[in-house]
Order: structure tokens, then sequence, then C-alpha cells
């Protein structure tokens, strides 16, 4: 379906895609979040609000919507070749980094963000938000870390010994 080259190139830029996300999130859920949590909860809402509106505008967003579709295409690309050396590396990679970033992502993280974003105005809101919000969005983004740096380690494997 697709030539070896092609393949080992598109699954190389994946698994640095993947490297980059974990990093990213890494240093949210190791040092980002507690230098925050040092902070009076007011002014680590109001940062992370900052950071949130920010980062829809930086090159992040490239990196997770290309990273995204890149991996949703192996995924599709494995099941194609079902059966075929590696597939079930590639499947297990792409799945890891879908569901395990990808969703989450947008199934919790993105809508704490906004539930944070909507108590900016009220600061009773906004500390309670901030509360729940650091207790649950960091362990979310503990799991987004771990399947993105799953899915970097599964394509470099997939790399190492099928391409």
């Amino acid at each position: 379906m697709i030539s070896e080259s092609a393949m080992a190139v598109s699954v190389s830029i994946a698994a640095v895609g993947a490297g980059l996300m974990a990093g990213i999130y890494f240093v949210f859920s190791t040092f980002v979040m507690q230098a925050l949590q040092e902070l009076p909860q007011i002014d680590a809402a109001k940062a992370m609000n900052a950071i949130n509106r920010v980062i829809l505008r930086s090159l992040f967003m490239p990196l997770f919507f290309g990273t995204t579709a890149l991996y949703a295409w192996l995924l599709f690309v494995a099941l194609q070749d079902h059966g075929s050396p590696g597939s079930s590396i590639l499947f297990a990679a792409a799945f890891a980094y879908l569901s395990g970033m990808f969703l989450i992502t947008l199934v919790f993280n993105v809508p704490l963000n906004n539930e944070l974003a909507r108590a900016e105005g009220n600061e009773d809101d906004l500390r309670k938000t901030w509360q729940l919000y650091t207790l649950v969005w960091v362990r979310w983004n503990h799991v987004r870390t771990l399947c993105s740096l799953l899915s970097a380690l599964l394509s470099v494997y997939y790399l190492v010994t099928y391409a």
C-alpha cells in the first residue's frame, strides 16, 4: 500500500511528534503545575488561563493536530495491513496516542480549561474551580504524558524492528 521508505519517514515523524508531546505534558506534570501551586490560587488560575490562551496561538497546535492526524493515518494503515509484520505494533502506537492523548485532551483537559476560563470573572468561582482543576487536570495530564511516551517508544520499536 505504501512504500517502506515512506512508511519509515511517516513513523519517524510520528515518533518525534509523540515524543515532543510527551515532553510538553511531562513539563506541566512535573513542575509547571507545582510552581503554579506555590502562587495564590487566584494568581495561579489566572496564569493558567493565560497559558491556555497563548498555547492556542502557538506552534503547539500544529504539533498537536499534525501528530494526531499522522497517527490516525497510521492507524488506518495498520488496519489495512493487519497481519503483516509490525502492524500490531503500529496499531498499538496509534491507538495509544489517539485514545490516550487526543481523546483524553478533548474529553477531560479542554473542558476543564474552558471551565477555568469561564470562572475568571468571579474570584470565588475561580478559587473553587482551581482547586478541582489542579486535581483532575493534572491526573489526566499524567495519562497524556504516559500515552504519548508509549506511542513514541512503540513507534521507535516499529522502526528498529520492521522498517
